[in-house]
C-alpha cells in the first residue's frame, strides 16, 4: 500500500508556490496592518485615496485657481481649472494659443500664473499693424474669438524675437493683465522658460456652469514658422 500522504486541496493551496497564495498573504497583512492602524480599514483606505490624490497632483493633473481678471473672457476670477502636466513631458512643446501655468519666479513675481501663448521660439512678434492686430512671424492673428470686449490687441506697441526654449505670454483681458509686455526690460525679457512652464490648462471645472474643455484657437493656425536666422 502506498503509505505516502496525499496532499488535500488545502495543502496543494496553501503551498509558497500555489497560484493564490501569494494574493492571500497580501491580503493577511492587509488586515494585520488594517488592524494596526487606528479606525482600521476606514483610515487605511483614506490614507490610500491620499496617497493616490497626491502622486495624482505630482505628476499628472493639479488644480489651480484663477486668482485675477487677466484672462477674462475666457477665465474668470474664482474658477477652477485642471491643469495638465503631462502635456509637454514627453517630447511635445507648448503652441501658440495654448492657455498654460508658469512658475515666475525670478523674473514675473514669486507666484504661478496663467497666460496664453502667442509666440514660441523664433517667432517675431508685433504689435500692433495698421488694422490693430497682432502680427506673428509677419501674419496678422484675429484674436477676436477670445480677447476680452473692448479690448484691443495691445495697448502698448512691441517689437520682439523670442528667444529659442521661451515663450512669449499675454492675458487675454489685454487691458488687465501683467504678462510679456510689461517686462522686456527685466531680467529674460519677459519670456517665459519653457523649463518653467507647470501644464497646459485644459478643463474648467469650477464652477459647473463654466464647465468647459479649454482648446487652442484657430487664430494662430495659419502663422508660418519662424524664419531663418530669427532664432534667439
Amino acid at each position: 500500500m502506498d503509505t505516502e500522504a496525499q496532499p488535500t486541496q488545502r495543502d496543494r493551496s496553501s503551498h509558497p508556490g500555489a497560484p493564490g497564495a501569494e494574493d492571500r498573504s497580501r491580503f493577511a497583512l492587509a488586515a494585520r496592518v488594517a488592524d494596526w492602524v487606528p479606525g482600521g480599514r476606514i483610515t487605511l483606505t483614506l490614507f490610500a485615496c491620499l496617497a493616490f490624490s497626491l502622486l495624482l497632483n505630482a505628476f499628472v493633473v493639479q488644480p489651480f485657481q484663477i486668482p485675477s481678471g487677466s484672462m477674462e473672457q475666457s477665465l474668470r476670477i474664482g474658477d477652477r481649472v485642471l491643469v495638465n502636466k503631462l502635456a509637454y513631458r514627453f517630447g511635445s512643446q507648448p503652441r501658440r494659443g495654448d492657455v498654460i501655468v508658469f512658475d515666475g519666479t525670478g523674473y514675473f513675481g514669486d507666484a504661478d500664473y496663467v497666460k496664453r501663448v502667442v509666440g514660441v521660439g523664433g517667432d517675431h512678434v508685433v504689435c500692433c499693424d495698421k488694422k490693430g492686430r497682432l502680427e506673428v512671424n509677419g501674419r496678422p492673428v484675429d484674436e477676436t474669438a477670445f480677447l476680452h470686449p473692448g479690448d484691443s490687441a495691445s495697448g502698448v506697441p512691441f517689437d520682439v524675437v523670442v528667444p529659442a526654449g521661451r515663450l512669449f505670454v499675454l492675458g487675454d483681458h489685454r487691458s488687465d493683465s501683467s504678462d510679456s509686455r510689461d517686462h522686456l526690460g527685466s531680467p529674460g525679457g519677459g519670456m517665459v522658460p519653457v523649463g518653467d512652464v507647470i501644464g497646459r490648462a485644459d478643463w474648467i471645472v469650477w464652477p459647473h456652469r463654466h464647465w468647459t474643455r479649454l482648446t487652442r484657437p484657430s487664430a494662430y493656425a495659419h502663422v508660418p514658422a519662424p524664419a531663418e536666422g530669427t532664432h534667439g
